[in-house]
């Protein structure tokens, strides 16, 4: 069974590496979230499934495949497609690239 444990400053970890801002109290109940979610988890892996049949679909449902067709009447020229661009460049989108967080 895995004993690990979300602490308010794995939660406040995570958020700030994914830009998320939280409060400490939504740090807290974050935490606590994600450990019973653990927890049940760790219960289902207690389970012996030794001699059980994967099982990766139970509806009987099937996809839908249709012809990737392409449709010339709904389709932008490229000048269309610039059309409202505040700056291109031989027929591409110009946007100013990040290299750093501000």
């Amino acid at each position: 069974m895995n004993s690990t444990i979300i602490t308010s400053q794995i939660v406040g970890h995570i958020a700030n590496l994914a830009n998320i801002p939280v409060t400490a109290e939504e740090e807290k109940q974050l935490a606590e979230g994600f450990n019973a979610t653990l927890k049940v988890v760790n219960q289902l892996n207690e389970i012996d499934t030794t001699n059980i049949e994967p099982t990766h679909q139970v509806t009987g449902l099937v996809n839908v495949f249709r012809e990737d067709v392409v449709d010339e009447h709904q389709m932008f020229t490229q000048e269309q497609a610039l059309a409202n661009a505040k700056n291109t460049h031989n027929g591409y989108f110009v946007v100013d690239q990040i290299l750093e967080e501000k």
